[in-house]
């Protein structure tokens, strides 16, 4: 009788083991899934910040870094999950070259927009890594606790604020 009792106690035990697992790897997609929206919203925002500050400082940029800027935020916009990291990368080097003479309010908008693209990401790799290492562990793995569901891919962009678009100290 005791070895039934503590047989059941086991199985009951294990069994709230993978319930708590599976809920764990429920809640970690739903991070991740979220983590990735706001990370898309704010690789759109600073898109149309670069866009609004192409169109607004047209002058100080020439037309040629103009409508260089107005092609890297329009396919900023319409890249699409295979390309994204790549289209991302070239908006960021084109930061990186932006010419001083810009309106300061276009640029502030535009390094606020940069801060943000780079806490999302922060964000988004950290839900990534956490969603990793739960789903690799071995119950994940023997149950199919996530599963058909690819793991998740992290996002690797360079996301740092370029000098120019840097606010002053106030």
């Amino acid at each position: 009788m005791e070895v039934i009792l503590a047989a059941v106690a086991v199985t009951v035990v294990l069994l709230a083991w993978v319930s708590w697992t599976a809920s764990r790897v429920d809640r970690l997609r739903d991070r991740t899934a979220h983590a990735r929206s706001s990370l898309d919203a704010q690789l759109v925002r600073r898109a149309a910040a670069l866009q609004a500050l192409a169109s607004q400082s047209g002058a100080a940029l020439g037309p040629q870094g103009e409508q260089r800027l107005l092609l890297l935020a329009a396919a900023s916009l319409d890249a699409d999950a295979s390309t994204r990291e790549a289209v991302e990368n070239d908006l960021s080097r084109a930061l990186r070259d932006l010419p001083p003479g810009a309106d300061p309010a276009l640029l502030d908008d535009l390094a606020d927009a940069a801060r943000r693209v780079a806490l999302a990401r922060r964000f988004y790799n950290d839900a990534v890594r956490d969603t990793v290492s739960l789903r690799r562990g071995r119950v994940p793995r023997l149950f199919r606790l996530g599963g058909r569901q690819p793991l998740p891919a992290f996002f690797e962009i360079d996301d740092t604020v370029p000098v120019v678009a840097r606010p002053a100290p106030r």
